[in-house]
């Protein structure tokens, strides 16, 4: 009887747990760009910005266009996503227009500090 009462205990925790940590997918993909091209151009490397800023529009885009998952809030999140794809848009359109290491710089401080918005506003279990 114990043993069944720890399994079922053990059972609802592990549910239980999953669920307060919704995942979501394309978020998960466009930090992994994010963190490779913000936290080298913080460091003064914008290399890899400059390398990867097609694939950080392509994740952006798709993010703003997949659902949003169970336990997020759309309403919230979907016009920040769409100032989150602005702003990786303009990166790109300074990128290729070869715009000075201090202004990507700004820019992508200001795409990652959006990112976190969406991050920090829309995250399973918050209401705002």
């Amino acid at each position: 009887m114990k043993k069944l009462l720890v399994l079922a205990l053990a059972a609802i925790f592990t549910v239980s747990a999953h669920a307060q940590e919704a995942s979501w997918k394309q978020m998960e993909d466009f930090h992994g760009v994010m963190g490779k091209t913000f936290h080298a151009a913080e460091e003064g490397n914008l290399k890899p910005l400059k390398e990867n800023v097609a694939t950080l529009v392509a994740k952006a885009k798709a993010w703003e266009s997949g659902a949003v998952p169970a336990g997020y809030d759309a309403k919230v999140a979907k016009p920040i996503l769409k100032q989150l794809v602005a702003k990786c848009t303009a990166v790109e359109a300074a990128v290729k227009a070869k715009k000075s290491d201090k202004e990507l710089t700004s820019l992508i401080t200001a795409t990652h500090d959006v990112f976190h918005e969406i991050k920090e506003k829309c995250k399973p279990g918050e209401k705002h």
